[in-house]
């Protein structure tokens, strides 16, 4: 009798399923330079049609002609005064604005009272547009540099004013029941429990601020002045030079990124505990 001998069935691997990748709703990750790319892509196409001809340049000059005209001008001496003196404007009325602003919604948002005498008051000042009180400033304050700084500062305060005022009054009760339950004195409250949820609504106030401030010296620069570069811009439109105009608007334009750029990278180094879409 032979033995008979069964092959064991051959054992085949089913094929990897494919693991689905699953769709993010984020943006997606944070690219380097990435509000350069809005500028340097108006910088090309202005080139571009500048080169093509498309452009007057009587009225709007090409970018190499504006650069020649800065750098002239900054040989001159004249553009290096004119810059020192509209940052020494911009920041005296930015650090006026900046603290009426914090104080004035801490007062408010940590007391009824407070929130009664001021709310209301600043909430009036904003609807009255700003630079309508410059013909009311000019005969309080005079013609000088005070009534320029004042104005900056009033324009800077509100935004600054709102959105601390906002993020305080958005502060969760529980927050405040649980430093009551902790036992905390005015002082750690302030410290623990105001200042860190304060601080986002705090900073979008601060970037308006910035701007702001350099809005605002736009045309303050041009009234009664006799330095700056809103007085140069002014200057230069008697006569008709376009490319000063423009080494004007370049220089503001520089300022206005380079303070928000800034604002903006000390607001993600002190709030880097929190997980955002643009983190």
């Amino acid at each position: 009798m032979s033995a008979v001998t069964t092959a064991a069935p051959a054992v085949t691997e089913a094929p990897p399923v494919a693991r689905r990748r699953r769709r993010t709703l984020a943006p997606g990750r944070r690219l380097p330079a990435t509000r350069l790319i809005g500028p340097a892509l108006f910088l090309a196409l202005w080139a571009a049609a500048s080169a093509a001809g498309r452009l007057d340049p009587a009225a709007i000059p090409a970018p190499w002609t504006v650069v020649a005209t800065g750098v002239r001008l900054w040989n001159e001496g004249t553009l290096s005064e004119d810059v020192l003196t509209s940052l020494q404007r911009a920041a005296s009325g930015f650090a006026i604005g900046l603290t009426a602003g914090v104080v004035l919604a801490l007062a408010a948002g940590l007391s009824r009272v407070g929130e009664a005498l001021i709310d209301g008051t600043v909430n009036l000042n904003r609807a009255i547009p700003t630079l309508g009180l410059i013909p009311l400033f000019i005969l309080w304050l005079g013609i000088g540099e005070t009534f320029k700084i004042a104005i900056i500062a009033i324009v800077v305060y509100i935004p600054i004013y709102l959105n601390t005022h906002a993020a305080l009054s958005g502060i969760d009760s529980r927050f405040v029941e649980l430093a009551e339950v902790q036992g905390l004195n005015r002082l750690q409250f302030v410290r623990q429990i105001v200042i860190p949820g304060a601080l986002p609504g705090f900073f979008v106030g601060l970037r308006l601020g910035v701007t702001g401030s350099w809005l605002g010296l736009v045309v303050l620069e041009q009234i009664n002045a006799t330095s700056g570069l809103g007085y140069m811009m002014f200057q230069a439109t008697n006569y008709g030079q376009s490319d000063v105009i423009l080494v004007g608007l370049v220089v503001y334009g520089i300022f206005g990124l380079v303070s928000d750029s800034a604002v903006r990278l000390i607001e993600r180094r002190v709030l880097s505990w929190r997980r955002t879409l643009s983190s």
